[in-house]
């Protein structure tokens, strides 16, 4: 595993964070929340990227279908 899937992990959180504070400030309660959403959404999108690939390594691995 790359720490450069740490790091973007990380800034993702941090960039939704940062956004859902300063939309939350300014009184758009709701686009924060998407906002926030939104980060979680991408975030999981890389994981089950990589669950994809760790199963196709584990298929390859012990050679089945």
């Amino acid at each position: 595993m790359n720490v450069d899937l740490i790091f973007k992990i990380a800034s993702i959180g941090i960039l939704s964070a940062v956004l859902h504070t300063l939309l939350e400030r300014a009184g758009k309660e709701e686009y924060a929340y998407l906002a926030t959403l939104a980060g979680v959404i991408i975030v999981l999108g890389v994981v089950i990227n990589l669950i994809s690939k760790l199963f196709e390594n584990v298929k390859s691995l012990f050679q089945l279908y």
